[in-house]
């Protein structure tokens, strides 16, 4: 990868990286800043083409590479969170841009066929039954907790630990953290989170940042052993034996299991201190709550006018 001149190219990948984030901050002014950032790597990814295809030699062949290669998943990741955060889409919507993007750079790459996609609709199918299944399951479980008034006995477990609401949240955020390392994301959210919401909503804590709080709580469960999914990718990924390097011809040694387990260590940390800065800091998730209309739904009034038969009636709210 290195230039002729025997440079590695770092220079000019830092300048293009400058280049594309003056860019998004400057279009900030007049656009939502995801679409500022996205139109400043677009920017980026078309100058790196244009250098590689027509020979312009204004970026080194080091981010060329880089340019090149990272922007298709970051506009992938764009296709999924850009659109919810801008307002475009809702979250299942989200996904469905997700798998849309995925099949256009699987074409761009010339890598989809009938196989492949088969098996992603299989793989889907799957999953959606998985999910399902497992909210069925919850909902009898639910009902027969329900039952035998397990609720009313968890919630006064709860509301009678020492602390108040500090108290609680460390319990249950210790608790859901252990949980992940046994139970999946779907399984807490379908099964624990229901029995935690009737006690937070008698503390007095605010639901929206009591479920923000979990649910950055259970993103662990992607990371740590044994049945984070995350790793489960990577070590399908990895080499599990000696490989050669395509672009550097080196031999690269494998890849182990527990270094992928020790390797996420750092991230599971990461996830714990961004669960204590949303305890500790709830403006980072109730702030942008107050910006917005205030509604009391107690007061929405649904008028049907009077209309002659055969004609669909106009609905207004008020």
């Amino acid at each position: 990868m290195r230039e002729d001149s025997g440079k590695a190219g770092y220079a000019s990948l830092l300048a293009i990286a400058v280049l594309a984030v003056v860019t998004a901050y400057v279009l900030t002014g007049t656009m939502h800043a995801i679409w500022a950032a996205g139109l400043a790597g677009l920017g980026a990814y078309l100058v790196a083409v244009a250098d590689r295809f027509l020979k312009l030699r204004l970026l080194s062949r080091l981010a060329q590479e880089v340019v090149i290669v990272m922007m298709p998943p970051l506009s992938l990741i764009f296709l999924v969170l850009g659109t919810i955060f801008v307002g475009i889409a809702t979250p299942t919507e989200g996904g469905a841009m997700g798998a849309s993007g995925a099949l256009i750079l699987a074409l761009a790459k010339r890598r989809l066929n009938w196989s492949l996609l088969r098996q992603a609709m299989d793989s889907t199918a799957k999953l959606s039954a998985f999910v399902m299944f497992i909210l069925i399951g919850s909902s009898v479980f639910t009902l027969t907790f329900r039952g035998v008034n397990g609720d009313l006995w968890v919630e006064s477990l709860l509301t009678s630990l020492p602390g108040g609401q500090i108290g609680f949240l460390v319990v249950v955020n210790a608790m859901v953290f252990v949980l992940a390392f046994f139970l999946d994301y779907f399984e807490l959210a379908f099964i624990v989170i229901p029995l935690l919401r009737p006690v937070a909503d008698k503390l007095g804590i605010d639901l929206i940042w009591f479920g923000v709080l979990l649910g950055v709580n259970m993103q662990t469960s992607f990371l740590h052993p044994p049945f984070g999914f995350a790793l489960f990718y990577f070590r399908s990924v990895a080499p599990s034996r000696d490989t050669i390097d395509r672009l550097t011809g080196r031999l690269v040694a494998p890849v182990t299991t527990a270094q992928i387990y020790w390797g996420s260590v750092p991230f599971v940390i990461m996830q714990l201190a961004m669960v204590g800065a949303v305890i500790a800091f709830p403006g980072m998730v109730l702030g942008s709550l107050d910006s917005g209309p205030k509604i009391d739904p107690t007061k929405i009034q649904i008028e049907v006018p009077q209309v002659v038969p055969n004609e669909t009636p106009q609905i207004q709210f008020k």
